[in-house]
């Protein structure tokens, strides 16, 4: 049953790309135009730089499917497998990947300016700067959650450690060897990518275990943190061609490989849905609505890929027409990757013998019940259900379990240490822009600009408050995660209001645009709005205003959006 739906949903999304990518692409977008791009307009050989479309397609698929696209679906199968995988296959098709792919068209027109900037040019001075204000606080949450979603891997996974360092040293060399000494980009990726499964073995061998070793559990994820904070600052300062983009081809390597690896295993398995359809209520859970469709966020619709579109990918577009297998096509992808962390969590976790949770300690004979017992426990497991329910699918085709695990850990690891390098590049794009906006120089120093994306998300990282649904003592940014899903959806919401002003303005359709934006706001506002209820109650003041300032600077948007709308298009532009 499992691997038939999966059959169904790729047959959804290979239709979508057919058929209405391919509307967006003729109709909405005029992708077919030729236009010289930011890319060889602005070329400095660091930030703008002309690249193929198979290599930026890995930089983008790769900076957007982090960690999110996994732990989302992980956290939404408590409620059941139906309503998981509707809202991935709806939500990817007609939300994200229109989403996606109008942010990056957008941001090549205006000579690669972010989404928030060019708000400033469709909607007005103000709108500028409120939206410049949202995103920085989006991505210092994307920020800290990554982090220590990826030290918690670390320190649960000791043996993901060495794959994942080695991976960073070969992506370094693969840069070089394609930028300076001209050579060809298939075969050392692919080289690079067998020593990153060579190196596997070697982590399964020699874990990089600090705990056994006596460092207790919490000194060990703060040290992992530092380490990463660390490594994204120096990664942004870098040359793109450096570290990201060979690093982020690589990965896509890794994906292809590892998705073909779980269909694979899920045909071999055939494993039936171990979970409901449906749960409508559970132990200490919040209503399924709205909160699933913010949960799962970044595997439906995630404003963070508009950043992405159009802080990096924009800046590497080498032509307009590129942008559609990039940024419709990436999104299809983390649908898919959607996809199967939802069946590992629903179908897959059902095969699992033994292993160890982080909720719920050591555990024989796992099964949806067991691992969703309650919401708490379900929150705490964060991407497990992925690394033992996809490992499961790995041991199907004949893979040691603790190769598979560590397999699907590298995976997961991978993609979140892409995104959290670039976030902090896009960051500290983001803060050059809000210095030109507001004529601070300072801003726009590629080093100040890096350490303001830094250190506030180190604070959110290393902060701890209670929590106001277990009530116990958490990270600051763990107890962010519902606020980052609904904020991350509400900056959804404006990058495609944003678009659907542009679009308008050139006389083309905006329907496309404009549904999926009320849709968002709607589920996205409830939801923010319902985190405020229980910060409120809880005592939580702090939150609560984040939250509230959240809903304040979403409203402001609307209200400057819709003013800009009724103005109409400018003449000439019809």
């Amino acid at each position: 049953m499992a691997a038939l739906a999966a059959l169904v949903v790729l047959a959804c999304f290979a239709l979508a790309y057919r058929v209405y990518a391919r509307f967006l692409g003729e109709r909405v977008f005029d992708d077919e135009e030729r236009l010289v791009t930011p890319a060889h307009a602005l070329a400095d050989g660091h930030d703008f730089v002309a690249t193929p479309m198979h290599l930026l397609q890995g930089h983008h698929f790769t900076s957007i499917a982090g960690a999110a696209p996994i732990i989302g679906p992980c956290v939404a199968a408590y409620w059941g497998w139906a309503p998981a995988l509707a809202w991935v296959v709806l939500g990817t098709v007609f939300m994200g990947a229109a989403h996606d792919f109008g942010a990056l068209v957008v941001s090549a027109r205006e000579r690669g300016r972010s989404i928030a900037d060019i708000a400033g040019s469709v909607i007005g001075r103000r709108a500028r700067l409120l939206f410049l204000c949202f995103v920085i606080i989006i991505v210092w949450l994307v920020l800290a959650v990554f982090a220590m979603a990826i030290a918690g891997l670390f320190v649960a996974q000791p043996t993901s450690v060495i794959p994942i360092n080695v991976e960073i040293l070969v992506a370094a060399a693969v840069g070089y060897w394609i930028y300076r000494v001209r050579g060809g980009a298939l075969w050392p990726s692919l080289l690079a990518l067998a020593v990153l499964y060579g190196a596997v073995f070697v982590g399964v061998a020699v874990p990089v275990d600090f705990v056994s070793a006596g460092v207790s559990r919490s000194v060990a994820l703060r040290g992992w943190m530092l380490f990463l904070f660390g490594y994204s600052a120096l990664a942004s300062l870098l040359p793109v061609w450096l570290l990201l983009q060979p690093r982020d081809l690589i990965n896509s390597h890794q994906l292809a490989v590892g998705l073909v690896l779980l269909f694979a295993g899920l045909l071999v398995a055939h494993p039936d849905f171990d979970a409901p359809p449906v749960r409508t209520a559970g132990e200490g859970a919040p209503p399924i609505f709205p909160v699933l469709f913010v949960t799962i966020a970044c595997g439906a619709i995630s404003g963070f890929h508009g950043l992405v579109s159009s802080g990096t990918t924009s800046k590497q577009l080498d032509r307009l027409r590129d942008a559609r297998p990039i940024g419709y096509g990436s999104m299809l992808g983390e649908g898919t990757l959607a996809l199967l962390a939802t069946l590992a969590a629903v179908a897959g976790i059902g095969l699992v013998d033994h292993c160890t949770l982080p909720g719920q300690g050591a555990v024989a004979d796992l099964s949806w019940g067991v691992y969703y017992e309650s919401w708490a426990h379900a929150s705490a497991n964060n991407a497990s259900a992925f690394v033992l329910g996809g490992g499961a699918f790995l041991e199907a085709i004949g893979l040691p379990t603790e190769v598979a695990r560590t397999l699907m850990a590298v995976l997961v690891i991978s993609f979140a240490a892409t995104t959290l390098d670039t976030a902090t590049r896009i960051q500290r794009f983001i803060f050059a822009e809000l210095g030109t906006a507001l004529s601070l120089r300072p801003l726009e120093n590629a080093y100040v600009g890096t350490a303001l994306a830094v250190l506030p998300a180190m604070a959110l990282a290393f902060a701890e408050t209670t929590d106001p649904v277990s009530g116990q003592s958490r990270a600051l940014g763990w107890v962010l995660w519902p606020i980052f899903g609904a904020s991350n959806q509400l900056l959804a919401a404006l990058t495609l209001m944003v678009v659907a002003l542009y679009v308008h303005r050139r006389g083309r359709p905006t329907w496309p645009l404009s549904i999926p934006m009320a849709l968002v706001t709607v589920i996205a506002s409830l939801a923010l709005m319902g985190d405020i209820a229980t910060f409120f109650a809880q005592g939580n003041t702090v939150l609560a205003v984040v939250a509230l300032g959240l809903l304040v600077l979403l409203g402001a948007m609307l209200v400057l959006g819709a003013r800009a709308a009724r103005r109409g298009p400018p003449e000439g532009e019809a």
